[in-house]
């Protein structure tokens, strides 16, 4: 809304040409250019909200661009006029890439960017994220404001009036202190083996690569994982618990796993690392 304000104050709705180029346009310009594979990356992944993340800092980035760059104040100075130009068409074309990457996960919003910033049919494609294609003289014209921002506290009267209170139970937490939780030692920890312990439906024996080290740990995933499924895997290992006897075998650590409603899944690392690495 303030970029298409600025171009319309300044220059007459129409999208300036970029003439007067500085060091600070170069990590905005580079963090658009690399964005797009970034998004797709993640998006091959299914991880959807890391997608967004990195879509937000390119948002992130361009506000901070503005408060560096203070347009309003370039305005002031007839020599500085061919900088202003420069910096409006960089936003203009920072909003053009976040128009086009978040089609997926918001499809109407760009519709209305693109109106608001008068951009033609070639330059709505991924294939056009490369920046600096946005051509000079495009007519801009301001619309409805598209994300408006909100009273909070006027939102919280009106749905306290529409909703029926609640009483809230809080449950008792019991904290500890971060003394408390760096004695404890996480390490990546790779499985090397895995057997089903005789005589126990829950346990598994298992074999681990933690640095140079092998260790042996007994652990309750038998009823959640087959064999074979934790061969290679990573998972996350509390090392300097106190040994212990399960089914007379000695267990020298403890396999991190989150429960939800009963099942058991183990907690591994999702980038290629060395075993023994420290979990921090």
């Amino acid at each position: 809304s303030r970029t298409v304000t600025m171009v319309e104050k300044y220059f007459d709705g129409v999208v300036p040409e970029a003439l007067d180029k500085d060091d600070v346009d170069d990590e905005l310009i580079s963090i658009a250019n690399n964005l797009p594979k970034v998004v797709e990356s993640y998006m091959d992944k299914l991880q959807f909200s890391n997608a967004l993340a990195e879509i937000w800092k390119l948002v992130g980035r361009a506000n901070k661009y503005i408060d560096e760059t203070m347009p309003w104040m370039l305005a002031k100075d007839e020599s500085k006029k061919g900088r202003l130009k420069t910096v409006l068409y960089n936003l203009v074309e920072s909003l053009r890439f976040v128009a086009i990457l978040i089609t997926p996960f918001m499809p109407n919003t760009p519709i209305k960017i693109y109106e608001q910033l008068g951009i033609s049919d070639d330059l709505k494609t991924w294939d056009s994220l490369k920046f600096g294609l946005l051509k000079p003289g495009t007519k801009v014209k301001r619309g409805e404001n598209i994300f408006p921002r909100i009273d909070v506290e006027k939102e919280i009267k009106e749905a306290e009036k529409e909703s029926p209170k609640k009483v809230e139970v809080k449950e008792e937490t019991n904290y500890i202190k971060i003394d408390d939780f760096a004695k404890i030692d996480l390490r990546v920890a790779e499985v090397l083996e895995a057997e089903k312990v005789e005589g126990a439906d829950k346990l598994l024996k298992l074999k681990l690569k933690v640095g140079d080290e092998v260790r042996q740990v007994v652990s309750g995933l038998a009823l959640h994982y087959k064999v074979d499924e934790l061969i290679g895997k990573k998972l996350v290992l509390v090392a300097n618990l106190e040994p212990k006897k399960l089914r007379g075998i000695e267990s020298y650590g403890m396999i991190l796993a989150a429960s939800n409603e009963g099942k058991l899944t183990v907690v591994t690392v999702d980038k290629d690392i060395e075993s023994g690495a420290k979990v921090k």
